[in-house]
């Protein structure tokens, strides 16, 4: 009886299986990079190019064509046999993966053709690995590129089509390497015509990546950029080695009318936030031109409207996290992984951001609170993920 039923002679995941040990760079399904080249951009950030299969190439060009300034990739891999996980920055932009050019990187666009470069600041296990011992030529496994840190995500793209608004400015704030992401969103906010102020905290000598922002203030006389030397008092904004009111306001630029774009440690963005709500007590339009990506547990804001951000000072109520498949239970009045590590639970994650989903479980019931977004959630049954999450109440998860 004819239903339309072809079965596959030779199965695909069959042919993945053979071809992948037979050349494992090659992959029906897998996207995959390899590395093929690595390059200095400070004293302590480092840039990997990577050849991308086809497999890559097919699936980006169906679900998104380009990648975007602030993206990035979640790799897997393989050391010592364990698989690791880690998100890592996409420098520079689909057609143009890398934006600096020196004595060490061709000027041949050819020869940046189906490349994708990642920056990594070496610390940890897997950063260390993949900057100083993971051999060239080496395959690791990717994601296509992921995140919402764009230009997109802003009011920006509503503008840059009106034929009567100007461009919004622009003001990217990093902290150590939280510079990462904003690579590629400076290179296209450039692009796009846009007027930009970088503001980057650094406990290290930048080098090579100042030597590039001159470079791009030369090309572009709307880029304006500010290096701040946290021990090197001649660089400080306001005479403040850390991020202000009184620094923000010394940049001079239409705050009210600026987009804010930010990364880095909990404490640069607790001032971040601290600094907006100075200059604008009564209005939150400062607050709300504020888009993060942090690399850890930056917003927690566990009053709802405060600037607050999680830490160890702010009074949080202890409440009982019980795991209903193993029928363990335990205290927590912090974010619900660490509250786990804390009494000698071990819980599935990855980033610890909230990014690479590797921590989410199911909340039967109870009510949490997401540090990143403020969001309360209801008190069933849900998903949820541990790294970003605080108990709010007496929580069950189903793990």
């Amino acid at each position: 009886m004819a239903n339309g039923y072809r079965p596959e002679i030779i199965q695909r995941a069959f042919v993945h299986f053979i071809g992948a040990r037979l050349h494992p760079f090659w992959s029906l399904t897998t996207p995959k990079l390899r590395l093929i080249a690595r390059y200095t951009l400070s004293d302590d950030l480092i840039a990997l190019r990577f050849e991308t299969n086809r497999a890559f190439k097919q699936q980006n060009s169906k679900v998104m064509g380009d990648w975007q300034g602030g993206q990035y990739l979640d790799l897997r891999v393989f050391i010592d046999g364990v698989y690791y996980q880690r998100s890592y920055s996409i420098v520079g932009l689909d057609h143009q993966p890398l934006w600096w050019l020196d004595d060490t990187t061709s000027s041949n666009t050819a020869d940046q053709r189906h490349t994708v470069t990642i920056a990594i600041k070496p610390q940890g296990l897997v950063s260390d690995y993949l900057t100083k011992q993971m051999p060239l030529a080496s395959v690791v496994d990717t994601s296509l590129p992921l995140g919402h840190f764009t230009l997109e995500q802003t009011s920006i793209a509503v503008q840059e089509g009106s034929d009567n608004k100007q461009p919004t400015p622009l003001l990217f704030i990093a902290g150590g390497s939280g510079i990462t992401p904003m690579l590629g969103l400076i290179t296209q906010a450039l692009s796009n015509g846009h007027h930009v102020t970088l503001l980057h905290y650094s406990r290290t000598v930048l080098s090579k990546l100042q030597h590039q922002w001159q470079q791009l203030n030369e090309a572009y006389p709307y880029f304006t950029y500010h290096l701040i030397h946290t021990e090197e008092p001649t660089t400080y904004l306001a005479g403040t080695r850390y991020l202000s009111a009184e620094g923000l306001l010394s940049l001079n630029l239409p705050l009210s009318d600026t987009q804010i774009f930010a990364c880095g440690s909990q404490a640069l963005l607790a001032g971040l936030y601290k600094a907006a709500a100075e200059i604008t007590p009564t209005d939150e339009q400062l607050r709300d031109n504020i888009l993060v990506e942090n690399f850890g547990h930056a917003l927690a804001n566990v009053d709802n409207g405060s600037n607050q951000t999680f830490d160890k000072t702010i009074p949080v109520e202890e409440h009982t996290v019980y795991l209903r498949s193993r029928q363990r239970q335990f205290s927590s009045d912090t974010i619900i992984l660490v509250a786990a590590e804390n009494a000698d639970v071990r819980l599935a994650h990855g980033c610890r951001q909230g990014i690479c989903q590797l921590c989410r479980c199911n909340k039967v019931s109870g009510v949490v609170k997401n540090i990143q977004t403020g969001k309360v959630s209801g008190d069933g049954y849900e998903s949820i993920q541990t790294c970003i999450n605080i108990a709010m109440t007496d929580v069950v998860l189903d793990v």
